[in-house]
């Protein structure tokens, strides 16, 4: 759930930011929102989470998620390298996001039986849902994607005002201030799965929000209007994104636990790759 539904609402408001950014010919603002959005996933989000409670993390997350996340990751070198994301580009990324949902969905079946268990009391529940029911969820679902994708509006068109206003470029801008902003559900998600013991949401929240941001976001973005790439984009908020990614292996690979001086690791990493990028 963590890695795909959760994850798929969670990137509505890098998607509808990133899309408004691309149509008006704000190409930087768009790269610089899904690049910003990975890096705080992991350094703010996952930082704040495991400080707050430390987290448990699956062997499955250590041995695929997390290396599946690298590899989309690493696939965006060669499609930026020429500084352009063109249209046939954009539909290739959604061809590999389609295969890791795939991917995601037919190896669920295969999970061990502890945690296939826990799902018994939603399957009892489901088994029983009225069309009523399933209509007011439907609706409250709907409802919380709608206002992320105003929020999203809200937060490009202050966000980006005030800072033109301050001489900021594009790139900057969404490195910093629109990805923070649109990184907000994925904290509030990630903390309140963290306080209910659900780890797993919290940390597949992360890693299936990164890789729809890279797939999804910037496949759509570049199916609909191709993305210019700016060198800085190759030169810095690249690289910190890969270290950032990478710096998440052997903490999760340690004792499967995020603990809370490593919660502050990726916190001060965050906070330290983003004055290099600023500087």
């Amino acid at each position: 759930m963590g890695l795909t539904v959760v994850s798929m609402g969670m990137s509505a408001p890098e998607l509808v930011v990133s899309l408004v950014a691309a149509v008006g010919g704000k190409g930087d603002l768009a790269i610089g929102n899904v690049v910003g959005s990975n890096l705080a996933n992991i350094g703010l989000v996952l930082g704040i989470s495991a400080i707050v409670k430390p987290l448990n993390v699956s062997g499955r997350v250590v041995t695929r998620e997390v290396p599946v996340m690298l590899l989309v990751t690493a696939l965006l070198l060669p499609v930026i390298l020429d500084l352009r994301i063109a249209r046939l580009e954009g539909l290739a990324m959604l061809v590999v996001l389609v295969a890791y949902l795939w991917f995601v969905f037919r190896t669920a079946k295969d999970e061990d039986e502890e945690v296939l268990g826990e799902y018994a009391p939603f399957a009892k529940y489901a088994a029983g849902l009225t069309p009523w029911a399933a209509a007011r969820d439907l609706g409250l679902i709907t409802m919380g994607i709608a206002g992320l994708v105003l929020g999203a509006f809200a937060i490009r068109e202050s966000v980006v005002a005030l800072a033109e206003a301050m001489g900021i470029s594009e790139l900057v801008i969404g490195l910093t201030l629109v990805s923070i902003g649109t990184s907000l559900p994925e904290l509030a998600t990630s903390l309140v799965a963290t306080m209910r013991k659900e780890e797993d949401i919290a940390v597949g929240n992360i890693i299936g929000s990164n890789v729809f941001n890279i797939a999804a976001i910037l496949g759509i973005t570049a199916t609909v209007s191709p993305l210019p790439v700016s060198p800085e984009v190759l030169r810095l908020e690249f690289p910190a994104a890969v270290i950032m990614s990478v710096l998440l292996v052997p903490i999760v690979r340690a004792n499967l636990t995020i603990r809370r001086a490593e919660g502050m690791i990726l916190l001060g990493t965050y906070l330290a790759l983003g004055a290099w990028v600023l500087l």
